[in-house]
């Protein structure tokens, strides 16, 4: 590809971004985002992160895949050998796209559904694993300061993370892929109607995203996590993150050009 041709393709991806990070909130915004956009990967793709992933998920294990967008997650768990696959998205856009996409691919044993990670539709105790890459982080986006989230913001997270602790399996791993740092979600993750255990790595070359690992039944009595060594965004970068998304955005584009 030469330089004229990139930078093209460089500016069809920044075309989707908002104009304010507030945008994420909109349903309006995604189905007319899903309606343009093919495929886009939000923190880095399945590659950089696959051996994390395969140290959790089993091909016998019964998987939901939160926020689902236009990832080609999905699909490269099932090529790993996991076929009992589970997507949601809340746009009706995105789910008819990616049901016809997988259609012809021939993963005709993915399910993908309209639905909302606030109210999931499903019986207590039916996954194994519950995942989610960046989902989460859109309910940061007018949180205020991170150390102190509005209430608003608290309840949403809260009624995302009980709807995922009632749907696991008794054993069941929640994965959250985030930008979130750890002294901002861990008070989040440790509240006391959970029972999961909370650890994280991170992965990333340079910037670094965090790997959380939730094992529901298993939280342990001094309610420490773990990490590895990891380069430590500075706060004032990360309360930008939460106004604007022109750095997710830069980071993305690298990361699919890369």
């Amino acid at each position: 590809m030469d330089t004229n041709q990139k930078a093209d393709e460089t500016q069809k991806k920044n075309s989707f971004g908002p104009s304010t990070a507030l945008a994420y909130l909109d349903p309006h915004y995604w189905d007319e985002r899903f309606s343009n956009e093919e495929h886009y990967e939000w923190f880095k793709d399945y590659t950089h992160f696959r051996h994390l992933i395969k140290a959790h998920i089993k091909p016998t294990s019964s998987v939901l895949e939160l926020g689902c967008g236009n990832s080609q997650l999905c699909e490269e768990l099932y090529k790993d050998g996991v076929t009992e696959i589970t997507c949601i998205d809340l746009s009706a856009i995105a789910v008819e796209k990616m049901q016809t996409r997988l259609a012809l691919k021939g993963y005709k044993e993915i399910k993908v559904l309209e639905a909302d990670m606030l109210d999931l539709p499903f019986s207590n105790g039916v996954f194994d694993v519950i995942i989610e890459k960046g989902t989460m982080d859109v309910l940061f986006v007018d949180s205020g300061d991170p150390w102190n989230p509005q209430p608003e913001t608290v309840t949403k997270v809260k009624a995302m993370l009980e709807g995922v602790h009632r749907v696991l399996k008794p054993n069941g791993i929640f994965i959250s892929i985030s930008f979130g740092q750890p002294h901002f979600r861990r008070p989040l993750f440790d509240a006391p109607e959970f029972t999961w255990s909370v650890e994280w790595s991170t992965f990333g070359e340079g910037f670094h995203y965090f790997f959380y690992v939730l094992k529901k039944g298993k939280r342990s009595s001094d309610g420490k996590g773990c990490s590895e060594s990891f380069k430590m965004p500075s706060i004032s970068l990360l309360h930008e993150e939460l106004e604007s998304e022109d750095y997710i955005f830069r980071t993305a584009i690298d990361d699919m050009d890369n």
